[in-house]
C-alpha cells in the first residue's frame, strides 16, 4: 500500500481542480443500507477504497457493522479490491471487474476511490444512497446508486459514468451492481429454455472460476437465458429455509451476469448490459446510465424472497400494479389467418356469451398488396386487409360495444417482413449487413430502433390505430425476431448499436405511454422471450409462454411467479393438452385469465362451466393478484402440486391443487400443511369451481384453526378422478 499511497499523494498534486474533495487521510466509516429484515453495508477505508463488508440478515445495533470483517480469516487479499462494490481493471485488481475502460490517452488501467455520499429520502419507504467515487489520476467518476425499499427489503442498484478528460474515453465493460458474498458454498439456480419451453430451471453449486449467464439476441433478450436467478448460501435453499439472493436485471437487450468465486472461496456477481460488440464511446460530459440490477435477500427461504419481489413490483413498478386487469377472448387459436368481419361477428357474440370483459383480434388483419395470409408477407404494412375488414378495424369496435365488450388488438410494429410494401420504401429501416445474405427469424427481420425515423414509424402505428379507432381498449404487442447480421444504416458508431436500439424502444415505449397512459398492454415475445421490469413499466401484462399445455403452465408460471407476482401473467385456456376444460381453466386462474377456444363448439356442460368459472374468478382475483403467495407442494418432486394465495388480513386464501403425475394410484395421500394463515383465527374450507353435477368431496362444515392447517395441514383429497381442485379457504365458522 506505500507504492499507493505515494502515486495518489503525487496524483492529488498534480491535478488539484478535479480532486479537490479528494483526500487519503481520515478515519473508515459504514455506509449502511437498512431495510426492515436485511441490510447492505459499504465500508470507506482510510484511502478511501471502498468495500462491501456484509450483506445479511439486519443487526439491532447499527454500529457493529464495522466488526464484520474483523470475524474472517482467509487468505490474503493481494489487491485490496476483492470486496470492491464496483471493480475496475487494469490497476490493483487480478479478477473479473465491473468497468473496464481504455482513456483518451490510450492507458487501459482505472483505480475508484471514495470522493462523497448522500442519502436522500424519497418517502417514508423508499431511500437513495449515492456513492461517487474518482479516479485519482484521470478525471473520470462513477457514482454508485442503491436504491433501497425498506418494506420490501428490495434494492435496485446501477451506476453512471462521466468523465472531463479531453477526447472520448472507450467503455469497455459497464456493469450497472457489483455484490460481493462470504459463505461456505453457494448454489445458482438459473434459468434455460426455447420457444414453448420457457423458465427450465437448473440448480448447481459454483465452483471456482466464472460462470456467466448471458444473451447475445439483441431481442426477445430471454428466449435461452433468462436474465432472472437465484443464489443461495451454504446450502440450496427451500421455500421457507436458506439464506438466499433473487436477481433480476431490469433490461430488455443484452445482458451479462458473471458470477466468480475468488481465492478466497468469496463469490462476486456482477450484472449488467452484455459489452459483447458494445464498446461505448463516452466523450467528455456525457453521462453513461446504466439500467438498474434488481435483487432482494432473504434468511427465511425462496418463499419470502419472490413475496418481496411480487410486493415491491405491485407497488412500484409493473404498470397499474394494483389495478384491474381484463378477462378476454382471443381468436388465434379460432380463426389463425383465416377470418373475417362475418367470422369476427360470431366471435364477438361468444366473447359476451363466456361473460369474460374483451375480445382480442390477433394477427392477420392488415396488408394489402402482400396481405397477411400467413407469416410470411405483411409484417410492416399496418393498414387494414380490405378483403377480410372492408369497414376497417371501426366497424369491429363498433360491433363489440353493440355486444357489450371491449376490443383489443395484435401488433408487432419492431418488426417487418422482406415480402412487405414497407421494406420495399425503406430497405434502410431495416437491420442487415450489407454485403452478406439476409437471414431470417420467422420469416422476418427487425426494424432499426436507433434511427429517430424509424421510431416515429413505430410511434405513428400505434398512435395511428388509437386516432382512428378510440374505442380499441386492449394493445398486444408482440416480439418475435432477434437480430441476426447487426448493423444500422444510420448509425456511424456500430459499436454503439445494440445499446441506441434498446435507448431507441424505450423511447417509443416512453412516448406511447404519455400520450396513452391506461390503455393496457401484454408484453408478448412468442412466448416469454422478453419480460423485464424495465419493460413491465410499460405493459399491464406479460405472456409466459405459447405453450398453453397446462400440465406444462403449472411448471413454467411456478418459476416465473418467483420473480413477477400473479396479477402480471396472462394464462389463456385453449385447446392444447389433453387434460378436460375445468384443469385448463383451474389453471389459466393462477393468474390474468384469458381464454382462446372456439366457444361455439363448447358443449352445454363446459359452456356452463366456462360461464361459472369467469364469475367465480371476478369474486377471488383480488386474492390471487393482490395476496401473498405460497408454493406449498411442488410439481418436480410430488405428485400433486398446491399453490394458495392469502389476503393481507389472513381472513381469504385460494388453493390451487393439481395433479402432476398420472402413474396409478398417485394423489394426494398427505394432508398438505398451508401456509401464511394466523395461528389464533378459525377457517372453513369449502371447493369451488366444481364442473356442473359434479360433488365436492370436502366437508365444507367443520372450522379449523390457522395452527392445525399450518402444523398439521389438510388433504384436497386430489386424484386422477379429481385432478385439479380449487379450495377457498375463509375466517370464521
Amino acid at each position: 500500500m506505500k507504492l499507493t499511497k505515494n502515486f495518489l499523494y503525487i496524483a492529488y498534486f498534480l491535478i488539484p481542480s478535479f480532486l479537490s474533495d479528494l483526500t487519503v487521510t481520515g478515519q473508515s466509516f459504514t455506509l449502511p443500507v437498512i431495510m426492515q429484515k436485511t441490510s447492505l453495508v459499504l465500508q470507506v477505508e482510510n484511502n478511501k477504497d471502498v468495500h462491501i463488508i456484509y450483506f445479511g440478515e439486519k443487526l439491532k445495533d447499527t454500529a457493529e457493522y464495522k466488526n464484520a470483517p474483523g470475524g474472517y480469516r482467509q487468505t490474503e487479499d493481494y489487491t485490496d479490491l476483492l470486496s470492491s462494490p464496483y471493480m475496475p481493471s487494469g490497476s490493483r485488481n487480478l479478477f473479473e471487474p465491473a468497468i473496464s475502460v481504455k482513456h483518451a490517452d490510450g492507458n487501459q488501467s482505472l483505480d475508484l476511490r471514495y470522493v462523497s455520499h448522500a442519502v436522500k429520502k424519497i418517502d417514508e419507504n423508499v431511500s437513495l444512497l449515492s456513492v461517487l467515487m474518482k479516479d485519482p489520476v484521470y478525471p473520470f467518476q462513477v457514482t454508485l446508486y442503491y436504491k433501497s425499499f425498506y418494506k420490501e427489503d428490495i434494492i435496485e442498484q446501477w451506476s453512471t459514468i462521466v468523465h472531463q478528460e479531453k477526447g472520448k474515453v472507450q467503455l469497455q465493460k459497464y456493469a450497472s451492481a457489483n455484490l460481493y458474498f462470504k459463505a461456505r458454498q453457494y448454489y445458482l439456480r438459473q434459468y434455460h429454455g426455447d420457444w414453448a419451453r420457457e423458465m427450465q430451471p437448473e440448480e448447481a453449486r459454483l465452483t471456482h472460476g466464472i460462470k456467466t449467464l448471458d444473451t447475445k439476441l439483441g431481442t426477445r433478450a430471454n428466449l435461452f437465458q433468462p436474465s432472472m436467478f437465484m443464489v443461495s448460501m451454504d446450502t440450496p435453499a427451500t421455500e421457507d429455509e436458506g439464506t438466499v439472493m433473487l436477481g433480476a436485471m431490469e433490461y430488455s437487450g443484452n445482458f451479462r451476469i458473471d458470477l466468480e468465486l475468488d481465492n478466497q472461496d468469496n463469490l462476486r456477481v456482477i450484472a449488467g448490459i452484455n459489452n459483447y460488440a458494445s464498446e461505448y464511446s463516452l466523450a467528455t460530459n456525457e453521462e453513461f446510465t446504466t439500467p438498474p440490477f434488481l435483487f432482494t435477500l432473504s434468511t427465511s427461504g425462496k418463499g419470502t424472497a419472490s413475496r418481496n419481489m411480487q410486493q415491491w413490483a405491485r407497488n412500484y413498478k409493473l404498470l397499474d400494479g394494483k389495478g384491474n386487469r381484463l378477462t378476454l377472448l382471443n381468436n388465434w387459436e379460432a380463426t389463425f389467418f383465416d377470418f373475417n368481419e362475418s367470422k369476427l361477428a360470431g366471435l364477438l357474440k361468444d366473447t359476451k356469451k363466456l361473460g369474460v370483459d374483451l375480445f382480442l383480434l390477433d394477427d392477420g388483419w392488415f396488408a394489402n398488396k402482400y396481405p397477411r395470409n400467413n407469416d410470411r408477407a405483411g409484417l410492416g404494412d399496418w393498414q387494414e386487409n380490405k378483403a377480410k375488414l372492408p369497414n376497417g378495424i371501426a366497424s369491429l369496435v363498433k360491433e363489440a360495444s353493440a355486444n357489450d365488450v371491449k376490443f383489443g388488438i395484435w401488433l408487432e410494429p419492431e418488426m417487418v417482413n422482406p415480402k412487405s410494401e414497407l421494406y420495399e420504401k425503406h430497405p434502410d429501416w431495416v437491420i442487415k449487413q450489407p454485403q452478406r445474405d439476409e437471414h431470417y427469424f420467422r420469416n422476418q427481420l427487425v426494424l432499426d430502433l436507433t434511427n429517430p425515423q424509424v421510431q416515429d414509424f413505430v410511434f405513428g402505428v400505434v398512435d395511428n390505430l388509437f386516432t382512428k379507432n378510440p374505442g380499441v381498449a386492449f394493445i398486444k404487442w408482440d416480439c418475435n425476431a432477434v437480430i441476426f447480421n447487426a448493423y444500422s444504416s444510420y448509425l456511424q458508431n456500430q459499436s454503439h448499436f445494440y445499446i441506441e436500439y434498446m435507448r431507441g424502444l424505450y423511447n417509443i415505449l416512453k412516448r406511447v405511454r404519455t400520450k396513452y397512459p391506461t390503455v393496457p398492454m401484454m408484453l408478448c415475445s412468442g412466448g416469454g422471450g422478453r419480460v423485464d421490469y424495465a419493460a413491465l413499466q410499460y405493459f399491464t401484462e406479460f405472456w409466459p409462454s405459447d405453450n398453453t399445455d397446462p400440465l406444462e403452465r403449472i411448471f413454467i408460471q411456478w418459476e416465473y411467479s418467483y420473480f413477477y407476482p400473479a396479477l402480471s401473467s396472462a394464462n389463456h385456456v385453449t385447446d392444447w393438452g389433453k387434460q378436460p376444460i375445468k384443469f385448463r381453466t383451474d389453471v389459466a386462474m393462477m393468474g390474468k385469465l384469458g381464454f382462446d377456444i372456439v366457444v361455439s363448439q363448447l358443449n352445454e356442460k363446459d359452456l356452463a362451466f366456462c360461464q361459472q368459472a369467469v364469475a367465480t374468478f371476478n369474486s377471488i382475483k383480488p386474492i390471487i393478484w393482490q395476496g401473498e403467495q405460497y408454493r406449498l407442494q411442488d410439481p418436480t418432486s410430488n405428485s400433486v402440486a398446491a399453490v394458495m394465495y392469502v389476503n393481507e388480513a389472513k381472513s381469504n386464501g385460494i388453493i390451487f391443487n393439481y395433479m402432476v403425475n398420472n402413474r396409478y394410484g398417485e394423489g394426494s395421500k398427505l394432508p398438505i400443511k398451508l401456509k401464511g394463515l394466523n395461528a389464533d383465527k378459525k377457517y372453513t374450507i369449502k371447493e369451488i369451481n366444481l364442473y356442473p353435477g359434479t360433488k365436492s368431496a370436502i366437508d365444507s362444515s367443520k372450522t379449523y384453526s390457522g395452527d392445525y392447517l399450518m402444523k398439521m395441514g389438510f388433504n384436497p383429497r386430489v386424484s386422477a378422478y379429481r385432478a385439479s381442485v380449487v379450495l377457498q379457504i375463509t375466517e370464521g365458522g
